[in-house]
């Protein structure tokens, strides 16, 4: 059955284009004619020792890709037609799989356990395949170094594709046994040591009935520790890497070792090479991060013997470790701040810096300022740059009393460097640096202000200089003043920067236009800047925001008169259109709130459209995600005019949502098609039909990412308010749709936050669409048309209510339908509600809420109820 396919896979990888073409056509055509012979014929192909290499590795590569993919419903696909397959060809394709384990070529055997791996992610859970793991340990201490490294690369796959829980116990410990044997010292081949330790990495989920055995868990750690110490420069960092993961999935196990681990940290930072060296300082940021969530979590409030496990490593550290990162500071590289992914040991350190000083607060304040007070005034660059970075960093964590007196001091000091330093890194660290002040400790709530009356002009004019330093500092200068402007957003009608406002906007406007601008993402710092400018002004402002209209749609029109654009042109084109677009929302929000601002700015309100439309049209098939949200803006501030819109603007709302590949962009139109039935109400009616079906289409869709569902049903809701009872031909659709997201959402097991988070959404979403639905069929005739579904709606009420995990969100809307049910059905949801298992705890629970909303909610459901009952 297996067929010959060594030629084919080499001209694949021909140079010549229409070899390469032809042989590509003929595998696919050969995987749809037949493809149980075809994945036999790849199997036999890769396990072949007398095949060259090249046909080998290409016929893994394909395996591989035939048994997964990225995008959920094709992987889901996949799996069920590897699982219908015929039981005696996957035997046949797994031996020819384990047989290539042996072969002496890395890159044959390399492939075969990957896709060893993806086989047992799909069979282990459905319990098949149940010899796997044992067949790989059995004769892992008798063959060959090449074969041993083969079959522990093949574990460590194994356990990253599958979840701990379809693995028995017994085996995860030989997996465990094998794994950490093969790291020993004693291992001769250091390339079994290293595949050994990358297992172990990927293990260390299975491992966690083993780090509670003290015994065991002692041992795994000796080893690990070790291994950091291995003369080999890799298998250090495979350790370290090890020894991060153990840190956040162990930390409350750590407290035995955690002495023996600074020691060999800090040897590391200070000696090892850098790979090294960064994941010696991500162990401490890890940690930072582990204490962090559980102080968070519990805030201040637990005493000492309590069962709260914060060990505090990093409080009884403090002392050594912030020593041994501020030495990291004076590592920079040249050219890093060009660099835009470059990450090095001066910026692991700082990172790592501004942790520790979110973990432990002021206490880190006194350890800091000596490095400080000691470099900033040094002739060499490097020390005045880490003394900076060092300040930069600890400012988000200690108390803002703590950090004000110091900041009011060294502000003056931070603006004079930002202008007259003779060093670009200074510079670009200083302008951060005033970022992180105005970002922490400038704001309506601080009791005192670091920015006066005094200083504020001086302020303005240093980072409006530095706009026109090099792009580097000129775009932290742009962030430096992002923050500026938010710290006045609740300043009250006068703002301090308003006899700026013209200067701001024009130099952020000039920074636009730089030769430069591409260059470390700084137009798009002025851009968002702009906009932060333009979202915090007064009412003082309006008009020079207004002046803004014409050059910003000015801009966007000069972006649509373009020839024919190469591809990356093309691409920066859209990025522009983008901005441009961001920034028009932002301004027809400010001026769309105020009655006297809005009426002089829907003078241009077709010009926009159609420069909104004219962006759309550009792009052949997808919809602009910045240029719908605009228009959605521009349909609340239009209100009942936007209808004259919708015929020419139709098609690319459909378009919108249409669109599964970019889930971002559906869901953007999802929520814009919300904001036009707030606007249009009833006008929206002629639209309805395809936006419903199109809405339905999505729901049924397995294609689409599941983040999109919720605000769908949360549009239903809107599109019911706008219509009312015209949505009766859509009840029969949409209520089955709702009742079995409902059923799914009351029991989902819930495995994470990111879980939890999720599966409130969705219940938000059900619920906005069932408020929605009761209160546009109030006071109609077809009410009538509601009273069957009654029963369901409460039942879920009750099913959430009862699983104790609702957020505040959920709580409210929750709250809300009930009353909503008894305004709307009156006497006929009133006796329902009386049989209700929960309803009278859910009230007294909302009556008693702190959050006032919450409260208001239920005192208003309470009156609802209390009508429909005495009927």
């Amino acid at each position: 059955m297996a067929m010959e396919v060594t030629q084919v896979l080499l001209n694949a990888q021909s140079i010549d284009g229409n070899v390469r073409k032809h042989a590509e056509e003929n595998l696919k055509q050969f995987q749809e004619q037949n493809l149980p012979g075809f994945l036999l014929s790849l199997s036999a192909e890769l396990a072949n020792d007398d095949k060259p290499v090249d046909s080998r590795k290409l016929s893994g590569l394909i395996l591989k890709n035939a048994l997964d993919a990225k995008e959920q419903h094709r992987k889901f696909e996949l799996v069920q037609r590897w699982l219908s397959l015929d039981a005696a060809l996957k035997s046949q394709i797994k031996s020819f799989l384990l047989k290539t384990l042996t072969s002496p070529a890395s890159e044959a055997w390399s492939t075969a356990s990957q896709v060893i791996a993806k086989i047992a992610g799909i069979e282990l859970p459905q319990k098949q395949w149940p010899e796997l793991v044992g067949s790989l340990l059995s004769s892992i201490h008798q063959v060959p170094a090449h074969v041993k490294q083969a079959t522990l690369e093949t574990l460590g796959y194994l356990c990253e594709e599958v979840s701990p829980d379809v693995v028995d116990q017994d085996h995860v410990n030989k997996i465990l046994t094998a794994v950490v044997q093969g790291m020993n010292a004693s291992e001769a081949s250091i390339e079994v040591r290293l595949a050994a330790t990358r297992a172990l990495y990927n293990a260390l989920g299975f491992a966690q009935a083993n780090f509670s055995n003290d015994m065991e868990r002692d041992y795994i750690m000796r080893v690990v520790c070790e291994a950091t110490l291995s003369p080999e420069v890799k298998m250090r960092q495979a350790a370290f890497e090890c020894l991060v993961s153990i840190s956040s999935m162990y930390y409350e196990k750590l407290a035995p070792y955690i002495q023996d681990i600074f020691t060999i940290t800090a040897k590391t930072v200070k000696e090892d090479e850098e790979a090294v060296a960064l994941q010696a300082v991500e162990f401490w940021s890890s940690i930072c991060d582990e204490e962090i969530d559980i102080l968070e979590e519990y805030g201040g409030d637990f005493t000492g013997d309590s069962d709260i496990p914060c060990f505090y490593f990093i409080k009884q550290a403090l002392p050594a470790l912030v020593p041994m990162l501020l030495e990291t500071l004076l590592k920079q590289e040249e050219e890093q701040d060009q660099d835009e992914g470059a990450w090095n040991i001066a910026m692991a350190g700082g990172t790592c810096l501004g942790l520790v000083a979110r973990t432990v607060g002021d206490d880190i304040v006194p350890l800091v300022m000596p490095f400080i007070e000691e470099n900033i005034t040094k002739p060499d660059w490097r020390q005045r740059e880490a003394a900076t970075y060092a300040f930069g960093s600890i400012l988000e964590g200690p108390s803002p009393e703590k950090l004000a007196p110091i900041v009011n001091v060294a502000l003056n000091f931070m603006l004079t460097a930002l202008t007259k330093d003779p060093n670009n890194h200074v510079k670009d660290t200083t302008a951060w640096t005033l970022g992180r002040i105005f970002e922490f400790l400038h704001g309506s709530t601080m009791d005192t202000p670091i920015i006066t009356q005094a200083n504020c002009q001086q302020i303005v004019t240093v980072l409006l200089q530095s706009m026109k330093d090099a792009p580097n500092v000129a775009e932290k200068a742009c962030g430096a003043l992002y923050f500026l402007t938010q710290g006045y957003e609740d300043a009250g009608p006068t703002s301090p920067l308003t006899p700026y406002f013209q200067e701001i906007v024009q130099a952020l406007l000039t920074v636009t236009h730089r030769e430069d601008a591409g260059e470390s993402r700084l137009r798009t710092a002025a851009y968002e800047t702009l906009n932060e400018v333009v979202r915090c002004s007064t009412d003082e402002t309006a008009p020079m925001v207004l002046q803004l209209v014409p050059v910003i749609m000015t801009e966007l029109h000069n972006t649509l008169e373009g020839q024919k654009l190469a591809s990356d042109e093309k691409e920066k084109q859209s990025e522009l259109q983008g901005l441009l677009c961001g920034c028009l929302q932002v301004i027809i929000q400010k001026l769309g709130s105020l009655e006297p601002t809005k009426i002089v700015f829907m003078q241009y309100a077709d010009q926009i459209m159609g420069l909104f439309l004219r962006v759309f049209a550009c792009r052949s098939a997808t919809v602009h995600e910045e240029a719908m949200l605009s228009i959605g803006a521009l349909a609340y501030a239009a209100g009942p005019d936007f209808a004259k819109y919708m015929p020419e603007f139709y098609k690319y709302l459909e378009m919108g949502l249409q669109n599964f590949e970019e889930y971002q962009v559906c869901a953007v139109t999802v929520g814009v098609v919300g904001d036009i039935c707030r606007a249009l109400e009833d006008k929206i009616l002629p639209y309805c039909d395809g936006i419903m079906t199109q809405l339905l289409k999505d729901l049924s869709s397995n294609q689409l990412h599941r983040s999109v569902k919720p605000p769908i049903f949360s549009c239903f809701g809107d599109i019911v308010l706008a219509i009312g009872e015209n949505f009766e031909k859509y009840l029969m659709y949409a209520m089955p749709m709702l009742q079995s997201a409902a059923e799914l959402s009351a029991h989902t097991p819930i495995a994470d936050d990111e879980m939890i988070e999720y599966t409130n959404s969705l219940r938000n979403g059900i619920l906005e669409a069932y408020s929605g639905i009761l209160q546009g069929f109030k006071n109609s005739p077809k009410m009538q048309l509601l009273i069957p579904y009654a029963p369901h709606i409460l039942q879920f009420l009750d099913s959430i209510y009862m699983e104790k995990d609702m957020d505040d969100a959920v709580m409210k809307t929750a709250i809300g339908v009930l009353g909503d049910l008894a305004d709307t059905l009156g006497s006929n949801a009133g006796s329902l509600i009386q049989q209700s298992l929960s309803v009278r705890d859910f009230l007294n629970e909302c009556l008693s809420s702190e959050d006032h909303m919450i409260k208001e909610s239920a005192e208003w459901a309470k009156m609802a109820i209390s009508r429909a009952i005495s009927v």
